[in-house]
């Protein structure tokens, strides 16, 4: 279990949002969404513990996510707008590489199929730097394939995409919660989620708004 407990933020003297509060049972999926400006990736950042929020606490299974931050890390697997990926390294190597970094086991055969799932077939061995953004946001996203982490929290996952990624994309996620996974994400659009098996799995919505 995943609780937000009336979280709030502020950017220097300014308030953002105040008081969100939201959680997420194992197989469920929260749309996060609001306007541009209002505190969305600010929100993620704080529930991942990467910056500090003014009040409020996050908790994994029912602990102060500062008292497991270890269990914590590595249940999360967290995308935000930088994708962290080495323009040097192909997009198979950069998949191999961040695999070992975070002592995960990961084959290469594993590493292509996840590739290949996400439309760069044939690109597996381009350095990142002659890819187009939506091709690196792919190869990002491929990491979501080799992640054993049962949390994933996306920023804008979708940005960038052709209409072809976007469905591989909502598939993988669907599978994911169908699974027993957790999701939390932002994006713009409506998003609907089906399965690879074709079953639409149930999106939860929070709306965030600033504070007046």
């Amino acid at each position: 279990m995943f609780t937000v407990s009336h979280l709030s933020c502020s950017r220097g003297n300014k308030p953002l949002f105040a008081d969100v509060s939201f959680e997420l049972q194992p197989g469920q999926a929260l749309h996060l969404e609001g306007d541009n400006g209002v505190g969305k990736t600010s929100l993620l950042r704080m529930v991942c513990g990467l910056a500090p929020a003014d009040a409020g606490e996050v908790r994994w299974q029912g602990q102060p996510m500062q008292d497991v931050a270890k269990v914590f890390r590595s249940a999360l697997f967290y995308l935000g707008h930088g994708l962290s990926l080495k323009e040097e390294l192909s997009a198979l190597e950069n998949l191999l590489s961040d695999a070992a970094v975070a002592g995960r086991a990961l084959t290469e055969a594993q590493a292509m199929q996840a590739l290949a799932r996400m439309g760069l077939r044939g690109r597996e061995h381009l350095p990142l730097r002659v890819m187009s953004q939506g091709q690196k946001r792919r190869t990002a996203l491929a990491r979501l394939l080799a992640s054993q982490a049962p949390l994933w929290v996306l920023d804008e996952p979708f940005v960038a995409l052709d209409t072809r990624a976007v469905d591989g994309l909502r598939g993988l996620l669907a599978d994911h919660v169908a699974q027993g996974g957790m999701v939390l994400f932002t994006s713009h659009q409506p998003v609907s989620l089906v399965t690879t098996a074709g079953v639409t799995v149930d999106v939860q919505h929070y709306r965030l708004r600033g504070v007046a």
